[in-house]
């Protein structure tokens, strides 16, 4: 379980309290954003970049965002940039990116990058277009894509049915990738919903473990020293 845009507001600290191994995907160069990813990864957590990326409806993007107006060596450096904030992120999932993700060529110069520093890849699956997978493959880049949304809706009955068909797709596919956003609605909700997973035999695991690498370990390790 991912939770994304975490950053830019105060409240989003609250998100660190849900129970379990859950991933967190921070926004870059965001008021709260550093701050609260070293509190994340000083307790275990695995950590993301969350990268903005163009969407069609060509939504406002923040800083670190990436256009289908740059060249490859401004992804590198605005990558590079947004890893200088938050070394010990173990990989990056797209903030948005419905347009972007569609394109081959910048989903190679991320993936490029991505292989160059042992990184993993998440799709986050605004497009059902997408090609960042098929680009991630292509330059052996780790990659996994999420299978759920919790929160598009926030209320209780939307985020618990959300939450009953991530449960019976864990149990029908033995795993399951969800995405959830720090509103405090989310976080009310989640913290009563993720203990019920193991009645159900479902355990949390860290985003990193449903990769069949060990660039988490070694990030980790990276940061560590």
């Amino acid at each position: 379980m991912i939770i994304d845009d975490m950053g830019y507001r105060r409240t989003d600290k609250d998100a660190l309290t849900l129970p379990g191994a859950v991933t967190y995907a921070f926004l870059p160069h965001t008021t709260y954003g550093k701050k609260l990813a070293i509190q994340a990864n000083s307790t275990n957590h695995d950590v993301l970049l969350h990268i903005p990326m163009e969407s069609e409806n060509k939504k406002k993007l923040g800083p670190g965002a990436l256009t289908s107006h740059m060249n490859k060596q401004a992804f590198s450096q605005s990558l590079t940039a947004s890893f200088a904030e938050i070394p010990f992120a173990i990989g990056i999932n797209n903030h948005m990116g419905s347009y972007l993700t569609q394109l081959y060529q910048p989903m190679a110069w991320t993936m490029a990058f991505l292989k160059k520093n042992n990184l993993l890849f998440l799709d986050s699956k605004t497009s059902l277009s997408s090609r960042a997978q098929q680009a991630a493959i292509d330059f052996g880049v780790p990659v996994q894509a999420r299978h759920i949304f919790l929160d598009n809706e926030l209320t209780d009955k939307y985020i618990s049915e959300q939450f009953r068909q991530l449960i019976n797709f864990t149990k029908e596919h033995h795993s399951a990738i969800a995405i959830a956003h720090p509103h405090p609605e989310t976080v009310a909700m989640l913290t009563k919903l993720i203990p019920t997973l193991k009645t159900h035999g479902i355990e949390l695991v860290p985003l990193s473990s449903l990769y069949s690498t060990t660039i988490s370990t070694q990030k980790k390790l990276l940061a560590s020293n």
